[in-house]
């Protein structure tokens, strides 16, 4: 409850960091916000044109089921890396000013789902031209929300042990790196055989992708029984990871 009672009291400051990590982004850009539309276009079709045309995928549709899995892994993606180094990179304000530590993370991740709901337009604008858009797709928030909470939970910590363990940043980004070959993003569970399939559903993103291209793509309801296990593990890690965080939060100023 404490938690909640510092982001009500800090409120202002908490909605100034969002801003500031959205403005941030693309400080100095020509394009500005806009290339949060283009950077997953870009990534769509680089992997459209190898994987459907050079490579010969055959799947139905292939260009929609890439799109929906770059952009909510690309969300999953930025907050964590620059989540990581938030601490860090705000090192001369934790020195000089007291506030709640823990809104830090919080505005990079609440900046990514931003920027994920601007992306989202052009999943739409796919969807609109090939398979179509039905109602399920007013369960993408809920599906975020979970996405939102099993990313700050591994932010809060990662964030905090970054200040203690130095390579902490390098060792996520190279499993990051490998997580991504780890995700159905560019591929079906299906193209798998049985023992890689098994492994691939322990991945909580696996899961997670699947729910929104159940919305976006297929127009169905994402399974029940998966989604409810992805969120009691979400609501796990975000309490995991909030704990550790403010277990470590103490020596922020003397390490960073």
């Amino acid at each position: 409850m404490k938690l909640f009672k510092d982001l009500y009291n800090y409120r202002e400051l908490l909605k100034s960091n969002v801003k500031k990590e959205i403005r941030g982004k693309y400080k100095g850009s020509f394009l500005g916000v806009l290339w949060s539309f283009i950077n997953p276009l870009l990534q769509t079709l680089v992997y459209t044109i190898v994987f459907s045309i050079i490579m010969k995928n055959d799947m139905d549709n292939f260009l929609i089921f890439v799109v929906t899995g770059i952009i909510p892994w690309n969300f999953f993606l930025t907050s964590m890396t620059q989540g990581m180094t938030t601490i860090k990179a705000n090192a001369g304000i934790i020195k000089k000013v007291y506030f709640p530590r823990e809104i830090l993370p919080i505005s990079v991740v609440l900046s990514g789902l931003v920027n994920f709901f601007i992306s989202c337009l052009i999943i739409l604008v796919f969807c609109f031209f090939s398979v179509g858009i039905s109602w399920h797709i007013i369960l993408v928030p809920f599906i975020a929300m979970i996405q939102f909470l099993f990313t700050l939970g591994l932010v809060f910590a990662l964030s905090a042990i970054n200040i203690y363990i130095q390579d902490t940043e390098y060792i996520v980004t190279f499993v990051l790196n490998m997580l991504f070959y780890a995700t159905p993003i560019l591929y079906t569970a299906s193209q798998l055989p049985a023992g890689f399939a098994f492994l691939l559903n322990l991945n909580p993103m696996t899961h997670i992708l699947t729910a929104y291209r159940n919305t976006f793509m297929y127009h169905i309801m994402p399974g029940m029984k998966s989604i409810f296990i992805v969120t009691i593990i979400a609501i796990i890690v975000c309490i995991i990871g909030y704990k550790i965080f403010k277990k470590l939060e103490r020596g922020f100023a003397e390490q960073v």
